[in-house]
């Protein structure tokens, strides 16, 4: 598995794009333009571009990974 260069969510840029969220989950890029097109995942579209808002991000790893609860 590939290592985050992102230590802390402060650390992360206010929207994520496919290349950022495979960083920050420590997957290949693919895996993260895959993620990005799952049903449910928090994705922002603006125009041809897909990005993930950081706040939803958090939200969405918080609730998969049973922080949420």
């Amino acid at each position: 598995m590939k290592e985050s260069i992102y230590k802390t969510y402060e650390d992360l840029p206010l929207f994520l794009n496919a290349a950022t969220v495979a960083k920050v989950l420590g997957v290949s890029p693919s895996s993260g333009y895959e993620l990005m097109h799952e049903p449910g995942f928090p994705v922002l579209r603006i125009g041809s571009r897909i990005v993930v808002p950081k706040e939803q991000f958090i939200k969405w790893v918080d609730e998969h990974t049973g922080g949420g609860k």
